[in-house]
This record gives structure tokens, sequence and C-alpha cells, in this order.
């Protein structure tokens, strides 16, 4: 045991202060209390994300998401905003490519009001038509925004293309063509046949018993069923690019091209993930953005920003490079990437840059930890992807063992300069 683990071990979320409980309707409620805080924070997900959609109606899943709280069959739109606004307290939902997610935070003392109001959007929402016409103009507007914004431009096309007929590379929320199909009776249909119980996990962190959530979720939920709601599907493995692939997304008037460039990275349960995100630092966010960071940014001066991220996911990943540049610089910049990507999985990494990101991964998990919020959404990950519940005993050995060849290994796996997507948008190649 390394003496930052012997340090604080003890303080980390674990089998010993996580509570795992199962309703009879399947719903699985993690608990850890913390009476230090007098706040509570909610978060969590059920099965009804956006590969549930419809071809016809991209988006529906992400609508029906944003329209939870548009009123129940109890509180109307300004109801529920008051509720919550009278005690402090914040409720929202989202969705992703599998889920429907979900997350509050109140005080301990109104925890009952704020479990029956999520207990009433998840299973009473009435989808009102005015609301629903609102948020669909609303979602509109935002595709309009959207097609003039070259980072956003830049990154739905990489991954159209990194993810061909694939749910992640749709974007989740769908096209203005889709979402202007979407009408109230579609989200009450999605939500009847898509939300329910199966598979949904909830966490619960701060000033609460595990007997008085316990108590709580089965009383708002626990009689909650759904015959018709359909199990997650099984999505089909993503196969590594074959050939390198280039596009540029052209939107006139621009004076700023955003790159994205990269290829398949490892999924959140691979066992190289811990050596490439490692590696991700290294090339590309410690310190000043990493080395590609120093030599586009720092050194050259030939990009805006500059940056690497590792996106891990449950069926695949994606091993991204993205850059913000003049026009005029845009080849020299692609250049000078795959060259400092041919010379990270050539020559591997240093040991001290080796050592200084280890320390960074280690250091960095206690303050992720120090609100209810970290904790909570920490235990929803590791409930998502199956770590365990000792995940965070276990974490500081998992990076402590990691070499420089597991890095450079997992380098020359993903990051194929002759097999990479590179996508620009902006104005017209120079």
């Amino acid at each position: 045991m390394t003496r930052l683990q012997a340090d604080t071990s003890h303080s980390l979320p674990g089998p010993d202060d996580i509570s795992r409980i199962v309703l009879n309707n399947g719903i699985t409620l993690l608990v850890r209390t913390n009476l230090v805080s007098p706040s509570v924070v909610i978060s969590g997900y059920l099965s009804a994300g956006s590969l549930f959609d419809p071809v016809e109606y991209r988006g529906l899943a992400h609508f029906t998401a944003s329209a939870l709280m548009r009123g129940t069959a109890k509180r109307n739109f300004q109801h529920i905003y008051n509720d919550l606004e009278s005690v402090a307290a914040s409720l929202g939902f989202g969705a992703s490519v599998h889920n429907v997610s979900f997350g509050g935070r109140c005080l301990s003392e109104d925890l009952p009001m704020v479990m029956q109001l999520l207990a009433e959007c998840l299973r009473h929402p009435i989808f009102p038509p005015a609301q629903v016409d609102r948020l669909r103009a609303q979602a509109l507007t935002g595709f309009a925004i959207r097609a003039q914004d070259t980072a956003e431009m830049a990154s739905l096309t990489f991954d159209e293309l990194l993810f061909p007929g694939h749910p992640y590379g749709l974007p989740e929320d769908g096209t203005a063509e889709s979402v202007s199909k979407i009408k109230a009776e579609n989200l009450v249909q999605f939500h009847r046949t898509h939300f329910g119980p199966k598979g949904m996990v909830m966490v619960v962190a701060g000033a609460v018993t595990n007997q008085q959530v316990a108590d709580l979720a089965d009383q708002v939920l626990g009689d909650w069923l759904n015959p018709e709601q359909p199990p997650e599907p099984v999505l089909p493995p993503v196969a590594a690019p074959e050939f390198p692939a280039r596009r540029n997304v052209f939107i006139p008037g621009k004076t700023q091209t955003d790159l994205v460039m990269g290829s398949l990275g490892p999924k959140r349960t691979d066992a190289d993930y811990f050596a490439a995100s490692i590696g991700n630092s290294i090339l590309g966010q410690f310190g000043m953005m990493g080395r590609i960071g120093d030599s586009v940014r720092e050194k050259s001066g030939l990009a805006y920003y500059a940056s690497t991220s590792l996106n891990a996911w449950l069926s695949a990943g994606s091993w991204e490079i993205s850059a913000g540049v003049n026009p005029v610089n845009l080849e020299l910049v692609v250049d000078m990437i795959l060259t400092e990507i041919q010379n990270f999985t050539r020559d591997g990494v240093t040991g001290d840059e080796l050592q200084d990101v280890k320390s960074n991964f280690i250091g960095r998990v206690p303050l992720s930890l120090e609100s209810n919020t970290g904790v909570a959404r920490s235990i929803l990950n590791i409930e998502r992807f199956q770590l365990g519940l000792d995940y965070f005993q276990k974490y500081a050995g998992l990076i402590e063992r990691i070499t420089r060849e597991d890095v450079v290994e997992s380098a020359r796996k993903h990051l194929d300069i002759d097999r990479f997507i590179t996508v620009s948008a902006g104005t017209a190649l120079q």
C-alpha cells in the first residue's frame, strides 16, 4: 500500500459505508450517509436513452426527458418550480445514448418532498401540448445556433464518421428535421413504453440514513411497474476505421476553424483504460495541455487552444485531439499534431511524466469526493460500470501498477494515424 493509500483510503467511500438496496420492483438504491453536511444529493438514471429513438423521431428520448418537469398529474409547471424554489432545492433531467439521468439537491428535511416530486415526474408526466410546443421551438433555435458553431459541428461530424450507423454516432438531441415531427402524443407513447423500474439506479448521499432512503423510495417508487418496458438492446461492436478519413464542414463567415481528429479509444471497462487515461493526460491534458498544447499552442503559437480527450463509454470509446486555429494554419497544425502522435507512440513517456501524472490522478480523488455531489456522481459511475464498491480502496494501486510500457502499448493500439478521422469546421479549406 502506498503512503497516499494509507493516509486516505479509510475516508473514501467503500463497502463499509455505501449501502446497496434493491427494491422489490428492481430499482437499485445506493446510499452513503454524511451527517457533517445538512444537505442531500440525489443522482441516478434509468434505461430510456436515445438508443431507443425511432429513426423518424431522433431526439425523442432527449425531448421526453426535457419535458418531464413541464407538468405532472398533480402539479403544473409553475407549481413544480415554486415548490422547489420555496425550499432552495433543485431537480433536473437529461438524456444520453443509454440513459435518462436525473439529479437533485436539497436539505435533508426536504428530501421527502423532492423524492415525491421526482417520482411524479418519472411516473406521471402529462406533457402539456403548449409546453411541448415551447420546448420544440427552443430546440429548433438551439439547432440553428449549433449549425453556426464550428466546435460543435466538428465534434458532431467526427462522431458520425467514427461511429457510422451506430447510436454513438448520432446526435442525442436529434436534428431539426426529426424534432420538428415530435408531438405530445409521441412523448406520451415513449414514456409509457420505456420508463419503468427496470435498470433504474438511484444514489443518495448526505445527511440521511439508509433506512430513511429505503423507506422513502419504497413509498414513492416501490409499486412502480411497467410490463411493457423493454430491456436495453445490446449495441453492435464498433470496428476501428480501416482507412483515414478527412472532412471539412463549411460554415461561411467564420474567422476560426475548429479541428477534431482521432480514433477509437478503450471502453471504460477495458483492461487498458487507465493506461490510456494516463497517456491522454501526458499527451494533451496535464500542465499546459500536455505535449500537444505545449507544441502547437505554447511554442509555435499556431492554435488558440489544443488538447486531447479520452471518452470511454459502455460499448466503445474515442480518443480525440481538438484545436481551434486560424484557417491559414490548419494544415500546419494537422501535421504538427500527427508528428506529436508519432513521437508519442514511438518513444513513449518519460519516467518523470509518468510519476507526475500518477501522483495527480491519485491525489485528486479525495478532492473530487469532498462534496456530496462528487460522492453521488462517483458512486453512480461505480454502479454503471460495475467497478465494485471497493473501487476507491483499489484505485491508487491500480494507478501505481501502470508502467511506461503499458502507456505506450495502449497509445500504439488506439492512436494509429493511418486510420485517423480528421474533421475541420469553419471556412473553406485554404
